[in-house]
């Protein structure tokens, strides 16, 4: 039977809502009712807010993994993903996914093996994706920001690995986050040169020639091929970040 995720609460059947709550949130076509009805949306986007950040309070360092829900086991970005995973925790790291299939489960299948912390991030979607079976620590959201705003906040850098949309729309906002010193800079490694470089090569070749961004912020994002040089990016960036804030601090 298709199942539906909205926050906490399981539906099925005729209880499966047509929109979910951010879309409903979003719409434009609403009448004057919304003055007395959004209040109480506020209430229940605070309680969001607090449930995500008791529950992560004491996560201690991590890295968010992101890339396509569509990757298959058999797939070779699902065993890099899954070697990534383990790579993380070796290094002391918890592991931060949206706790859906593909690469999601890959890296958390990752961190479990290797014995390590393993967390998902669900949110409310029309479909229902579920929480992967390798997640320890799993989160519902109902609202997109509220999720976005953990996968930063409890990130010591992000590794993104092959996707769609979704994957472009949390590398975009980390990219742009970082530019604007909205949060401090933090590694962004890109992995699989054969997917990324034709972006990159637009980036470099489009929008730093039409002056749209800096030559310093191209250095904001790293591609490799492998786990191992996806960690050694991570460590640098990490490390360099430091680094400053040693500097600001002397």
């Amino acid at each position: 039977m298709k199942s539906y995720r909205r926050g906490p609460v399981l539906l099925r059947g005729d209880q499966i809502p047509k929109s979910t709550t951010d879309a409903r949130l979003l719409a434009p076509d609403q009448d004057s009712s919304w003055v007395h009805s959004d209040p109480w949306r506020v209430m229940r986007i605070q309680a969001e807010f607090v449930e995500g950040f008791g529950a992560l309070a004491d996560l201690g360092p991590a890295v968010s993994v992101f890339g396509s829900a569509r990757t298959y086991e058999d797939d070779p970005a699902y065993k890099l993903t899954v070697e990534i995973g383990k790579k993380l925790v070796e290094n002391d790291f918890a592991v931060i996914t949206g706790g859906g299939p593909g690469i999601m489960k890959a890296a958390n299948q990752g961190a479990v093996e290797a014995k390590g912390v393993s967390v998902g991030l669900g949110i409310e979607l029309p479909f229902e994706q579920g929480m992967n079976d390798h997640v320890d620590l799993g989160i519902n959201f109902r609202y997109f920001f509220i999720r976005k705003t953990m996968f930063v906040k409890y990130s010591l850098g992000f590794i993104v690995l092959p996707g769609g949309f979704g994957t472009l729309d949390e590398l975009f906002e980390a990219l742009t986050l970082v530019q604007t010193h909205k949060v401090r800079s933090f590694p962004i490694v890109l992995v699989g040169r054969d997917f990324w470089q034709g972006l990159v090569d637009w980036i470099k070749n489009t929008q730093l020639v039409a002056g749209m961004i800096s030559p310093q912020e191209l250095d904001l994002i790293s591609v490799v091929d492998t786990a191992e040089e996806a960690i050694e990016a991570v460590l640098a960036g990490i490390s360099a970040v430091a680094e400053e804030v040693n500097s600001e601090l002397q």
